[in-house]
């Protein structure tokens, strides 16, 4: 596949050079996810940001030449998000197309989306991000008259932006309809996963931090044999739409993993919007597992990401365990030296390689340990005309049989909180 050749212009304001080094190398990595080849990159460092060209004028005409010399490199990348003024006064002035960081991840985003949720939620975010930047998209077409007498269409139409802003605004009209529609889908599937006595757990974190390859380890070592397996790759936003599988691990506790769209610094307001609900679906899980490339220097910045992001969508207070993935890039690596804004020293930290298969036994075995945490120590007398419950329970949580009596079976048992529901009136 032959990439198309950009340039890459960043800008240093109120960052340290290690954040904006991280910030221009997650650029290059999103411009690859989007089938660019950056060519040539440009850098700046101001005490604040121009308000009407984002950088100076001098790298302003820097720029312009390289694309005059090369003529081939027809795009120009901007790190930060570019207000509609400057988007405008940028294009202009280089003669080229201009894609800020949240451009960016939309165009990746809408390139990925493969469900109907996932679409609308793009489509919806894109149309958010452009109505406000119609302004001098359509400049050759925006006189209502430009002559006199009988050639002149003075209160004959309106401008094109007026049309195109009316036409996003019916559309977003219109998305936001389906979305409803879309979401009332996902409650109901919601709501019969959580009348489900198995335990919902869900992968989150930083976008490639490997969350897909963890779920595709855990349904290779204790999966079903009919769960299907998800789509992974080591890049930037691989996949987007929310998976849920089925883990049954012989003789002990199954549950459902569920895998999520990847968080990345500075994710765009609008994506956030639109994928509110998909995000949301983290506040219902039972316990999260927070997942971090350890091989990524930036790795406990990605990870502090996460947490905000999960406090800003209401998850931040769901159970958690933190995996650190990609231990065979780092084999000296030790988890409980790691320190991160909201990682405790009692949090529960568990190490892996989900490529090759090690550790994927030690993370079942600390969910496992997570979750009979969360659940209550019951005694329970079960009819024998209830036999059903205690077959039910044998096979998803820890039972120790006490006692058969004349009334039934006197058991102890680990139960959730739809168990216990549904044990209520056997209690003792």
């Amino acid at each position: 596949m032959e990439f198309r050749k950009c340039a890459l212009v960043g800008l240093m304001v109120n960052q340290t050079k290690l954040q904006f080094d991280t910030s221009m190398r997650e650029m290059e990595a999103l411009a690859e996810a989007a089938g660019l080849e950056v060519q040539a990159v440009f850098t700046q460092s101001l005490p604040k940001v121009n308000t009407g060209w984002y950088i100076g004028s001098g790298k302003i005409s820097e720029i312009r030449a390289y694309l005059e010399m090369n003529e081939e490199c027809t795009l120009v990348l901007f790190d930060q998000q570019l207000s509609p003024m400057q988007l405008r006064n940028l294009s202009n002035s280089l003669r080229a197309e201009v894609l800020d960081r949240t451009a960016l991840i939309l165009k990746i985003f809408a390139e990925r989306a493969r469900t109907r949720e996932a679409v609308l939620q793009v489509e919806s975010a894109r149309l958010q991000y452009l109505l406000p930047r119609l302004a001098g998209m359509h400049d050759d077409l925006g006189r209502q008259g430009g002559t006199s007498g009988a050639m002149s269409n003075r209160g004959a139409g309106e401008k094109q932006i007026e049309l195109d802003r009316r036409h996003i605004e019916q559309r977003m009209a219109q998305l936001r309809k389906e979305l409803e529609e879309v979401e009332r889908e996902r409650r109901t599937q919601r709501k019969a996963r959580m009348r489900s006595p198995l335990a919902r757990v869900s992968l989150v974190g930083y976008t490639n931090a490997g969350k897909s390859t963890i779920l595709n380890g855990m349904l290779r070592a204790y999966g079903s044999g009919e769960e299907k397996q998800v789509f992974e790759k080591d890049m930037l936003f691989a996949t987007l739409d929310t998976s849920v599988r089925r883990i049954e691990p012989d003789g002990r506790m199954p549950f459902l993993l569920s895998d999520t769209v990847g968080f990345i610094n500075h994710l765009p307001t609008p994506l956030i919007n639109a994928f509110r609900s998909t995000l949301e679906e983290s506040g219902y899980a039972d316990l999260l597992l927070l997942v971090a490339d350890i091989s990524d220097p930036d790795f406990r910045d990605q990870l502090a990401v996460t947490i905000r992001t999960l406090q800003e969508i209401g998850a931040g207070s769901v159970p958690r365990l933190f995996v650190f993935n990609k231990a065979d890039c780092l084999p000296e690596f030790r988890s409980d030296a790691v320190s991160v804004p909201g990682l405790g020293p009692d949090d529960s930290r568990v190490t892996i390689s989900a490529k090759s298969g090690a550790g994927i036994e030690k993370l079942l075995l600390a969910v496992e340990a997570k979750i009979n945490s969360l659940r209550t120590e019951c005694e329970l007398l079960i009819p024998y005309a209830k036999g059903q419950v205690l077959s039910a329970l044998m096979e998803r949580t820890t039972v120790e049989i006490l006692e058969y009596t004349e009334k039934g079976t006197r058991v102890r048992a680990l139960l959730g909180k739809q168990d216990a529901k549904m044990c209520k009136e056997m209690m003792l």
